[in-house]
């Protein structure tokens, strides 16, 4: 498996697509808004820039990455410093991801935005800046800009994706497991926090390199409430459920045992701690402020739904009609992220049986609990040293 040509969201708009199917994802942004407008905030009162960079790694497409962009535009256009002398502040906009990602969806979506974004400007009496829009593939393990040249990174639900399997994972180390398990060794655990720790720190030596002076770094990804790696949550709920489904085409002869046995899904949630002891080491970089949020695990809810919200507790899921809704709504959401790295690996055949079972089994799960898991979702705001 390759990972930058193999991993990206579900393209299109169809009923699997992560355009349809990314509201848990956008729950997270919502919950890191406060923290988002802070930084776009200081920049703009520290540095005073009059062309504004702004990147958002890890983009993806749809309505979410668009949301990011609205909230930038609105947060300068509040801001007192919007204009330098008579000129207003510009922004450039640069949205990275991997050259799988659906770049096209964003682009079509660039005109109605645009409406979107002057309308709601005006209803607020604020002028928004001038603005512009480019996609940036690549990854975010690479170089991507000249040095002393972003004013803001910002990256949500990205950065627990790891750029390639652990180094030295490989055969039956880690089998019937497709990621961290019960039954997953604990060589297999080191394995996976070390690729992370290489990743990460890798990633923000990057951007110290790209981060003008006095800049501003938000990091928002999956992550753990604990120091146990099998404490994520949902998270973990999720893919052990993938891990039975997965098993249980083997069982039924759809799926070959060796190719499970050599599965292993490129993510790590890291626990907070984790995370400040790598910024810590990075030695360039002050911690602003760190977060741990619990997002409610229903992907269902409503578009306008506050960060409050977002943040919220467990949803409690009363009767079976209820339970098994949500069990096809979790599973068509997973398939949103997963089904490219799946299919690539175990072809596009099994797909529609592997989360029809995984739907099945996570409504038997749920229908035993008296409340769903919380996902674990950490936000991270940095700045460089001075």
């Amino acid at each position: 498996m390759k990972i930058e040509r193999d991993f990206h969201m579900t393209n299109g708009d169809d009923e699997f697509s992560y355009a349809k199917n990314s509201m848990m994802q956008r729950k997270a942004i919502l919950a890191a808004k406060p923290t988002v407008k802070e930084a776009i905030s200081k920049v703009c009162t520290d540095l005073h820039p009059q062309s504004m960079v702004i990147s958002d790694l890890g983009c993806s497409f749809g309505a979410n990455t668009l949301l990011f962009v609205s909230d930038a535009i609105t947060t300068i256009g509040e801001n007192p410093n919007n204009t330098i002398g008579e000129r207003p502040k510009e922004i450039q906009f640069f949205l990275n991801d991997l050259p799988g990602n659906d770049f096209n969806n964003i682009f079509q979506s660039l005109e109605q935005f645009e409406q979107s974004t002057t309308k709601n400007c005006t209803s607020r009496g604020l002028q928004p800046p001038p603005h512009y829009v480019v996609g940036l593939p690549g990854s975010f393990y690479t170089r991507l800009f000249p040095c002393n040249n972003v004013h803001l990174f910002h990256s949500s639900m990205s950065l627990m994706w790891l750029s390639q399997d652990p180094e030295n994972l490989d055969g039956i180390m880690n089998e019937a497991n497709i990621h961290i398990g019960l039954t997953t060794p604990p060589l297999v655990t080191k394995l996976y926090q070390n690729q992370f720790k290489k990743d990460f720190s890798r990633f923000l030596k990057m951007r110290c390199k790209e981060i003008v002076p006095g800049g501003r770094m938000v990091l928002t990804m999956l992550g753990r409430n604990s120091t146990d790696v099998f404490s994520a949550g949902g998270t973990t709920m999720a893919f052990e459920l993938l891990s039975q489904g997965l098993q249980t085409l083997v069982a039924e002869d759809c799926v070959e045992k060796e190719k499970l046995d050599s599965f292993n899904l490129p993510l790590y949630c890291p626990s907070v701690d984790e995370l400040k002891e790598l910024v810590w080491q990075n030695e360039l970089l002050d911690i602003t402020d760190i977060r741990l949020f619990e997002i409610n695990g229903n992907p269902n809810g409503g578009s306008d739904q506050s960060a409050e919200d977002a943040a919220a507790a467990p949803v409690i899921i009363h009767g079976a009609a209820a339970a098994e809704a949500a069990g096809k709504t979790i599973s068509t959401s997973l398939r949103a992220v997963k089904e490219p790295l799946i299919a690539s690996h175990f072809g596009e055949s099994i797909l529609d049986k592997l989360f029809a079972v995984f739907a099945r089994y996570f409504t038997n799960c749920i229908e035993s609990e008296v409340e769903k898991s919380p996902v674990p979702v950490i936000t991270l705001s940095l700045q460089p040293k001075h």
